[in-house]
């Protein structure tokens, strides 16, 4: 029993000395792309808001939709979700979808220029329509 005691005692002391140390080795910077990809996972409305982006400038628009509700579901209270979702829906010509979004945009964050801007483009867009013979 003692003989055994000592053999994993003599094991136990031997292993770290087995184990080769890790020399410190300063961090790699990360390029820039990583970076941009690691903040977007910390934050995934503007992840979702720029797939959004991305999907309505390939021409994906029902995507852009839905990438864009997303983001208002992920985070309600965020009225940058709600003005993108807006400027999707003014692209289509569908003003009046695209009017309530702004507004909900701004009765979260009644200073949001964001929203004031393109409701104000709405305005002008529609009196520019009326006036037209």
């Amino acid at each position: 029993m003692k003989l055994l005691s000592l053999s994993l005692v003599l094991v136990a002391l031997a292993l770290p000395a087995a184990a080769p140390a890790k020399a410190a080795t300063p961090a790699k910077p990360r390029p820039a792309r990583a970076q941009a990809a690691s903040a977007q996972s910390a934050d995934p409305v503007a992840a979702l808001l720029e797939q959004s982006r991305d999907a309505q400038a390939k021409g994906e628009a029902e995507l852009a939709l839905r990438l864009a509700q997303s983001a208002i579901v992920a985070d309600p209270a965020r009225p940058s979700s709600y003005v993108a979702l807006g400027e999707l829906y003014a692209m289509t010509g569908q003003d009046t979808y695209a009017r309530s979004y702004y507004e909900a945009a701004l009765q979260i964050d009644p200073a949001d220029a964001g929203a004031k801007a393109a409701v104000a483009a709405l305005g002008a867009a529609k009196t520019t329509a009326a006036n037209r013979p």
